[in-house]
């Protein structure tokens, strides 16, 4: 810090009075821009390293899952319940050559189950997620934990695949800020954890011997599956 020639002026950013009232502006706004702003979260999500995938409806979504899986010589994957969902995956998927489970609806009842969850999830070459947000800025997808949607779900496989429309796109960091605030101006939303992750592209570090190796800290491959036609409330 003593070596920089000078730091930029910065200041805290006020927080909103009426972040859903702003949110409800911003939606509208954005559902003129959708086309472009998918189009920057390709870009951004390709430049480090993810892989971009665009069906026209969910239904379409299994046949994108599973040339994933072949390309991948996946035979296990785990996918979130399909209330946390938005749409029930599973059953077309199931009898392809692949082994599908779905996450229970409700939390483990005991430490053990979880750890058991865990292990099963930790066990499958694919973690299939839906996306609370959609990040074009940077090609960030912002998920929350809670109910039917573990976050080792995410975490834990080598191959993540994630799912979303045009309801979860936002343009910038600037605009998630106003979002996390809505979120959080009352009670948190029925069925939601307390863990909020941002995942851009495949896990990777270069901490040892400055070797970039991915996959160490979570999935070595993310792919993003945009769905044309809105499925999400």
């Amino acid at each position: 810090m003593g070596q920089t020639s000078g730091l930029f002026a910065a200041a805290a950013t006020a927080r909103p009075a009426e972040p859903r009232r702003l949110l409800e502006t911003l939606r509208r706004e954005l559902f003129e821009r959708w086309p472009q702003t998918v189009e920057r979260f390709r870009c951004e999500l390709e430049s480090v390293g993810g892989r971009f995938h665009r069906v026209a409806t969910i239904a379409d979504v299994p046949a994108a899952v599973l040339t994933i899986a072949r390309e991948g010589q996946a035979r296990r994957l785990v996918t979130w319940h399909p209330t946390a969902f938005g749409a029930d995956l599973g059953t077309d998927l199931r009898g392809r050559d692949l082994e599908v489970e779905s996450m229970p609806a409700g939390a483990p009842a005991s430490p053990e189950g979880g750890a058991r969850l865990r292990e099963r999830i930790a066990g499958a070459d694919i973690g299939v997620t839906g996306v609370d947000l959609a990040i074009a800025e940077t090609g960030t997808l912002v998920l929350v934990s809670g109910a039917g949607r573990p976050r080792s779900t995410a975490l834990l496989p080598p191959t993540h695949v994630a799912v979303f429309d045009r309801t979860a796109l936002v343009e910038s960091l600037a605009q998630t800020g106003l979002v996390l605030e809505a979120w959080h101006q009352d009670e948190p939303a029925v069925g939601w954890g307390a863990a909020i992750h941002f995942i851009t592209g495949p896990s990777r570090t270069a901490d040892i011997e400055l070797t970039l190796t991915r996959g160490v800290h979570g999935p070595r491959d993310v792919h993003a599956i945009f769905v044309d036609a809105p499925f999400r409330d």
